[in-house]
């Protein structure tokens, strides 16, 4: 086979290739050129382990909910420590009632710092509360501390 006609066949299969990863490498770097390949990264600010804010503010994980408690309820009871901007209460599909779990969401750390501190392991409903944290940007000093004392004062 001449060098011709390897060169016609080369343009052949590339002309019926098609789908992602067919085009030719020469493509790839037109593409990233410059400041097309450069993404925004998150939380290079604040790196290091603790809570990490979500997107509107400071998210918390309540476990060991009880099961007929309606959600004015929960609201109630952790307005206290300031303003919510949010509470999810999943209920279970087949009975309505409520999954044993919850998040809340506060503004502000302190806010959210002070709820996990007041009502970890809290009496609610007849249950003892287990509060932590909900999102952490690395390891969370003394959780594993925190839900062995909430499992051993059940």
């Amino acid at each position: 086979m001449s060098d011709r006609e390897m060169e016609d066949d080369d343009e052949h299969d590339r002309a019926n290739r098609r789908g992602r990863g067919q085009k030719d490498a020469a493509m790839d770097t037109e593409r990233y050129q410059g400041q097309g390949g450069v993404f925004d990264r998150l939380g290079d600010k604040e790196s290091g382990t603790g809570p990490a804010k979500s997107v509107e503010g400071y998210v918390i994980f309540i476990t060991n909910v009880h099961e007929e408690a309606a959600e004015e309820d929960i609201y109630d009871v952790f307005a206290e420590y300031g303003d919510i901007k949010n509470v999810h209460l999943n209920l279970d599909r087949r009975t309505g009632l409520v999954k044993g779990y919850c998040l809340i969401e506060y503004e502000g750390y302190k806010e959210a710092q002070q709820a996990i501190e007041k009502m970890n392991g809290a009496d609610f409903h007849g249950k003892n509360l287990a509060v932590s944290w909900a999102f952490s940007k690395g390891p969370v000093l003394g959780r594993a501390a925190t839900r062995r004392r909430t499992a051993a004062s059940r």
